[in-house]
């Protein structure tokens, strides 16, 4: 990672009596009282660079004794302050990525520009950002990051915007076009070779090298970086589907219906931080829902029913639920009966798996099923010498419709025998009310099995552990 060094001089400050004061030949003359520490400093240095500290002198009355100046709610507290003061007294510091932010704020709360002094600090450090910091990956990641400890100075100052820019833009270059200081660079080289030196030879680069970097970013920033990304419209819908994914399985916990039981069980202050926490999680599912590509295809149906179990579980809003339960059913051949295991964790029955999810998943899929025409269309005239492009596309259509259509039809043999092995696994369920289960199996066509065998077993399972002899 890119760093930056200005000034020359030795650090000379240090704590005497929790004051921090600088070795020097003449007294001090200004105390400055940063968010609880004082520091006992020098007028020169300071207010030959700080446009603020001069307006905040010039407005105290002249005094033999040294001059002191409030600044409450300093951006970067202490640590900021002193790295400006540091640059006034010309003692050498190090800007990097990890404290640029930090600096940029404090240096323009202090009015370090250019107005006061030529090659100021907030010169100085745009320069060093917009030069190095943005182009460099893991740079811009670290900055990206840095900034939601300062929010609006960040967004003031453009620091947000721009570094979101310049990752979207990295996110469509290929690597080997990209000064990539971060973990890809490592991940990808060889390993150390037998003579001890690093062999240079890259390894084949990733397509979605960016995404795990990407995935430490905080929800709100993420959302931001991810929509750029989007509207750059260069990245396939399959890529963003599975950075979406890296996301969700490096934010998103192993939700369970244990432990929503216990947030209801718990004490009060631990029902607080559980519902802090669920509070948390249910945003950034529903940003998760919010950025899932608009493509068939580009995530995984079981993804896609991952995520409504927690949305369930997490009490996500109903639009979240209904785009996932829409988006599941495109895609429902695709699942395995385990994906549809989701808990049940309404007040209103006491079944182990939501039921009625699934029936309203299944809706879904059978609305999809309109059957296409037999035939195409006729031309009014009935003759045609010769056949005219129209018609050329209307053959294309009806040829076209005629796949989809024997699409839909394998798409139902897969999703019956999906749903018999369903059955199977609920049938045990001792509160499973009969007309759901009912429900449940004239849900697909009887066309659409081309057997009964996994149907009658749950239907025998189900009868055994109700000790019913209802005839279906």
């Amino acid at each position: 990672m890119k760093f930056m060094k200005l000034g020359s001089r030795p650090d000379t400050f240090y704590t005497a009596e929790a004051v921090r004061s600088v070795s020097s030949e003449v007294s001090s003359d200004l105390i400055v009282q940063v968010t609880g520490s004082r520091y006992l400093l020098h007028k020169f240095p300071l207010l030959s660079k700080c446009s603020r500290l001069q307006r905040l002198c010039s407005e105290s009355p002249e005094s033999s004794q040294p001059q002191i100046v409030q600044l409450p709610e300093f951006p970067g507290g202490v640590e900021a302050f002193e790295l400006c003061a540091k640059f006034c007294y010309g003692i050498t510091i190090t800007l990097s990525a990890y404290n640029i932010v930090a600096a940029r704020c404090a240096a323009d709360f202090l009015q370090m520009t250019e107005d006061v002094e030529k090659g100021n600090l907030v010169y100085k450090l745009e320069v060093f950002f917009t030069s190095c910091l943005l182009h460099g990956w893991k740079d811009a990641i670290v900055t990206l990051q840095s900034t939601k400890s300062f929010p609006l100075w960040s967004e003031d100052l453009g620091i947000t915007r721009r570094c979101i820019e310049a990752i979207a833009s990295k996110v469509s270059t290929h690597p080997s076009k990209l000064s990539l200081s971060h973990s890809y660079s490592r991940r990808e080289r060889d390993d150390v070779s037998c003579n001890g030196a690093e062999s240079q030879r890259l390894k084949p680069a990733s397509k979605g090298w960016w995404a795990e970097d990407m995935a430490e970013l905080g929800v709100d920033l993420y959302w931001r970086t991810m929509m750029e990304v989007k509207s750059g419209g260069k990245i396939p819908s399959n890529l963003i589907g599975e950075a979406l994914k890296i996301y969700a399985a490096r934010w998103l916990p192993k939700i369970s219906r244990e432990r929503n039981f216990k947030s209801r069980a718990g004490s009060d202050s631990d029902s607080d931080s559980t519902s802090e926490s669920t509070s948390k999680h249910r945003v950034l599912l529903e940003t998760i829902v919010s950025l899932l590509p608009a493509e068939k295809g580009a995530v995984t149906c079981s993804f896609l029913l991952k995520l409504l179990k927690a949305a369930n579980i997490l009490n996500a809003s109903s639009s979240s639920k209904k785009e996932l339960t829409r988006r599941s059913a495109l895609q429902l051949e695709e699942a395995a009966v385990r994906d549809l295991l989701i808990p049940s964790i309404s007040h209103a029955n006491d079944t182990v798996y939501d039921v009625d999810l699934v029936i309203a998943i299944l809706e879904q899929f059978m609305l999809q099923g309109q059957s296409p025409p037999t035939s195409p269309p006729r031309s009014k005239l009935g003759f045609e010498r010769r056949r005219s492009r129209s018609a050329e596309n209307i053959d294309l259509e009806f040829q076209e419709s005629r796949r989809s259509s024997s699409a839909s039809h394998s798409s139902k043999l897969k999703v019956a025998k999906l749903v018999d092995g369903y059955l199977q696994e609920i049938a045990g369920d001792v509160n499973l009310p009969l007309s759901k289960f009912i429900t449940l199996a004239e849900a697909i066509p009887d066309f659409s099995r081309l057997d009964h065998d996994d149907l009658y077993k749950a239907i025998d399972i189900y009868l055994k552990v109700n000790n019913k002899s209802t005839a279906f």
